[in-house]
This record gives C-alpha cells, sequence and structure tokens, in this order.
C-alpha cells in the first residue's frame, strides 16, 4: 500500500516546505541534546524525512553520531541530497523494526512522526530494545488536547482529521510506559518557522505536509486564498514571524 510519504514530489516539497530559521533550527537541537548527558552520544532519529534535525543534531550536539531511520526512499533519497553530514548515516527502515543493534542510542528524536505510526505501542518496545539504559525518547508533536497550530487558521478542516490522527498525551504515556520507560517531563516549545506571514504563505503553496491530502481542491484553494490575503496585509516594513509551539515528551529508559 502506498503511503502519502512515499510520493517524490511531496519529499521534495517537504525539504523545502519545512525548513525554519537557523536560530529556530539551533534552538530546537539545544533543547533536544539537553536530555543526553553522555559526551558524544550514538543519536537515532526515527522518521527523519529529509534530514534536516539529523544534520543539525551531527552539527551542533558534541560529538554526536547520527542515525537516521526513514520508512519512505524517496524522504532518504532527499535527506542525502539535502543534509549530508560525515557524522549522519540514513537508513530505510520503521519504528517497529529499527535497523539497529540492541543497546546502541543514548538518544532518540520523534519528530512530527508519532501520529504516522501503524503500532505505537510495538514502537516504544523497539525504542526501548535500541536505547541504553538511561537513553531518553524525545517526542515532539502535538497532541489532539492541543492542537493549535496556525494551519487550521486557515484551513479549519484540518483540525478534525487531525483530531483522528493525533494520539492523546495519556495515551502516549501509557504506551511508553508500559515499555520499560519513566515519564521525565512533557512542555511546550515555541520556535519561528518562517520570518513573515508571506514566506509562510509561499512554503504552504507547495501543500508540503501529508495532511493537505485530506482537503479536496476547493478546500485547499480557499484556505490558500486566506493565507494570501492575510499575507497581503502584513506590513512590508514590519513583517512578524509566523510561530509554531509543539509538545515535547521526554521519556527516560529505566
Amino acid at each position: 500500500m502506498k503511503r502519502a510519504y512515499d510520493d517524490e514530489r511531496l519529499a521534495r516539497s517537504y525539504e523545502s516546505g519545512n525548513e525554519m530559521p537557523d536560530d529556530a533550527l539551533r534552538a530546537w537541537v539545544g533543547l533536544i541534546g539537553s536530555y543526553v548527558d553522555r559526551p558524544a552520544p550514538d543519536v537515532l532519529e526515527v522518521g527523519s524525512g529529509t534530514g534536516m534535525f539529523a544534520a543539525a543534531m551531527a552539527r551542533w550536539i558534541d560529538g554526536a553520531s547520527v542515525l537516521g531511520v526513514d520508512a519512505s526512499e524517496a524522504m532518504l533519497s532527499e535527506a542525502r541530497r539535502h543534509h549530508p553530514h560525515p557524522s549522519v548515516r540514513y537508513a530505510h527502515g520503521t519504528a517497529e523494526a529499527l535497523p539497529a543493534a540492541d543497546d546502541a542510542f543514548d538518544l532518540a528524536l520523534l519528530s512530527r512522526v508519532i501520529h504516522h505510526f501503524p503500532d505505537r505501542t510495538a514502537a516504544a518496545r523497539e525504542l526501548a530494545r535500541v536505547l541504553r539504559p538511561g537513553g531518553s525518547v524525545v517526542v515532539r508533536t502535538t497532541f489532539k488536547e492541543r492542537l493549535d497550530a496556525v494551519v487550521y487558521d486557515y484551513w479549519p478542516p484540518l483540525r478534525a482529521t487531525d483530531a483522528l490522527r493525533f494520539p492523546a498525551e495519556d495515551d502516549v504515556t501509557a504506551e511508553f510506559t508500559a515499555a520499560g520507560f519513566d515519564l521525565r517531563e512533557i512542555r511546550s516549545f515555541v520556535q519561528p518557522v518562517t520570518r513573515s506571514l508571506r514566506d509562510y504563505h509561499a512554503r504552504m503553496t507547495t501543500q508540503p505536509q501529508s495532511k493537505f491530502a485530506h482537503l479536496t481542491p476547493t478546500q485547499f484553494s480557499s484556505g490558500l486564498d486566506r493565507l494570501a490575503a492575510a499575507a497581503d496585509r502584513e506590513p512590508y516594513d514590519a513583517p512578524a514571524p509566523v510561530d509554531e509551539r509543539y509538545d515535547v515528551a521526554v521519556f527516560t529508559l529505566r
């Protein structure tokens, strides 16, 4: 069965449509890296997409070696093209069957991907297998209780579809604790994704997220028109960054 992320068009648009300002990306890596206290850590990213976070962690987590795993060959191709790094290796695999040995990693990142897992319970068990005792999983997501992304302002139907697709905080916590993890913390973290609403509009024209597949062409066009009108009202001499908030849930292996 072909999944949205196997689509080469989506993989290409995902790379340009999901980048963020360098300062914002570095802030995210600083937060993610704060959950590992071992020097030169071995880091795993599950659902690494086009490699933005994998390469950034190799750059900004001192001494890190990173394995980026994705189930989409199209995404892996884009990652190898756009985000090569001597300390990053990309490999095909799924969250339920990771291409890694037991006790291989100190830190794992799941960024905007947990809602795609067919079996989150199996994925949590697999992460427990490949992490070393005391290792942490950082889940970067939006729990269904707090769907507040700016995209819903312009495409309101997406909130309803994401409420069905995205997991609840209590469910994810229960799945990871049952697999042998302790909940370390759940927090919110906000960073800009574009420097202006006009930049955000330009990004959205490519439909760079799989969620847009849930819209009809008319729904997408209407939302893009609303966004264009709002961007046109933005003062050219005083644009405001477009921020996005994410939930960050951190689990540590017992």
